[in-house]
């Protein structure tokens, strides 16, 4: 039985065998047990003189054990039963001078270096069962709401954000590529015969299938070489990319902000212990702040995401609210709002949602200069019917559009971002043959993460962070 039913349920009188892993042994008398079904540990209480010595040496921090015994209602405060363990197997033993995750406190940077043990903190238990829950909701929402799952190609020979920080996939020899007449490396020799990368986003060929199935979805990884290493980028995460034929911008608003309702609602109801422990932590980090430099409190924050509906707000009147605020007069933004068609920032985004609005925000048409080629050209030439949705504590979570479905406009815009026609003439097509208005939506799955559980740095919510220049385990 895992620790989760037991203390759940509450067998008072039962006898159990529980397994996993010693988080402290105190007095030689309590030993605290967590097998990773809960962020709460299971008081063992053991007969001291009824065990061998040499046993009980072996019972250190980080040992995996098997104890057997009765259940009983604690005598102890923070906690309603223990076992009064009758039998003790070690499973694993755990060298007390050598490992590395004493009770003490550690430090985000330092369990990052021994990220193979790290799941086994209380914080990072945490954040991965609520990855799960997530990822687990967001499955269980497109299912329930009629859309069908695509695998999305992880080798792609396309770059569907024309930003160019993509990871090269190839076969050639580094050192001695074979080389055409002018001297270049000849890509027909590779092994799918042109160059190729890891994908950036699954949305293109999302699209396709949008195009034939009516609403799809895809949840794969995507790859971004961008040499950043702020706590907001990552080289390797996860994108849940909806596509939907026959929508508009503003029914793609609606289904961005019905799917976040719906996956947050569902932590709230499924992870309750694990947020209460996120929420006292973060509030135990920021004791000594000052009252203006602390977030906003865990659950207040989820709340305001679930309770208030997100604000449509043109980017046009944006500017204008940001341009008129106090921080842009006085300077304080490290940004300056001078005039319409600047690429709008962390700090404005925030300023939006947590200052002037004190909700979600869904920002819509974006100058076309400052966003992608398959967005949809508005009729006044210089916007495109693009979306971003802006959240308390993080900014951006959602950037999605209404995809520019006329071919001409289309092919027009590959030509002006330098794109290769070629490699992109499987996408044009889906203009000439039966096109549509569509519109989708790309979820950065650890900025969502990073969210719901509070934590500053999307390294935390990933199980095996990729940064510039990291790449263990």
């Amino acid at each position: 039985m895992d620790i989760k039913a037991l203390i759940d349920r509450e067998p008072i009188g039962e006898k159990v065998t529980i397994k996993g892993w010693v988080r402290t042994f105190r007095s030689n008398r309590f030993i605290a047990l967590n097998d990773g079904s809960t962020v709460k540990n299971l008081q063992a209480v053991v007969d001291f003189e009824q065990q061998p010595e040499d046993l009980l040496r072996r019972i250190t921090t980080g040992a995996c054990l098997a104890l057997t015994g009765t259940i009983a209602e604690s005598q102890g405060r923070g906690q309603n039963i223990d076992l009064m363990v009758e039998q003790i197997e070690v499973l694993g033993d755990a060298s007390a001078e050598a490992y590395p995750l004493q009770p003490k406190k550690h430090s985000l940077e330092f369990l990052r270096e021994i990220a193979h043990l790290r799941p086994r903190t209380q914080t990072f238990g945490a954040v991965f069962r609520i990855r799960h829950a997530l990822q687990f909701a967001i499955h269980k929402y497109f299912n329930d709401n009629g859309f069908f799952m695509v695998h999305t190609p992880i080798i792609t020979g396309s770059d569907a954000e024309g930003a160019g920080e993509m990871f090269r996939v190839t076969t050639l020899d580094p050192k001695q590529p074979p080389k055409t007449e002018e001297g270049e490396v000849n890509w027909k020799e590779d092994f799918f015969g042109k160059e190729t990368n890891l994908t950036v986003s699954g949305q293109l060929e999302g699209e396709l299938f949008a195009l034939g199935l009516g609403k799809i979805y895809t949840f794969g990884p995507t790859f971004r070489a961008e040499n950043s290493n702020t706590t907001r980028h990552l080289a390797e995460f996860w994108m849940i990319e909806p596509e939907v034929a026959f929508n508009d911008l503003f029914d793609n608003m609606e289904l961005a902000e019905d799917c976040l309702k719906y996956v947050i609602r569902y932590v709230l109801e499924h992870c309750e212990d694990d947020l209460n422990f996120l929420a006292e932590r973060q509030q135990n980090e920021e004791k000594g702040l000052a009252q203006d430099k602390r977030s906003i409190p865990l659950m207040d924050k989820l709340r305001s995401v679930v309770d208030n509906e997100f604000v449509r707000c043109s980017y046009t009147e944006a500017i204008e609210i940001l341009r008129n605020s106090k921080p842009n007069k006085k300077k304080k933004f490290q940004y300056v709002i001078d005039e319409w068609g600047a690429d709008l920032q962390s700090e404005h985004e925030r300023y939006l949602v947590e200052k002037h609005f004190g909700k979600p925000v869904i920002l819509y048409d974006y100058p076309a200069k400052i966003k992608a080629f398959y967005m949809r050209l508005n009729d006044d030439g210089k916007t495109v019917r693009a979306m971003d949705i802006l959240f308390p504590g993080i900014g951006e979570i959602v950037g999605g559009s209404q995809r520019e479905e006329r071919y001409d406009v289309l092919k027009q815009k590959v030509e002006e971002f330098g794109i290769e026609e070629e490699s992109m003439w499987w996408y044009l097509e889906t203009r000439k043959f039966g096109t549509c208005v569509h519109s989708g939506f790309g979820l950065g799955f650890e900025r969502l993460i990073s969210f719901v559980t509070g934590m500053g740095n999307v390294r935390d919510v990933i199980p095996f962070p990729r940064t510039p220049k990291n790449a263990e385990f």
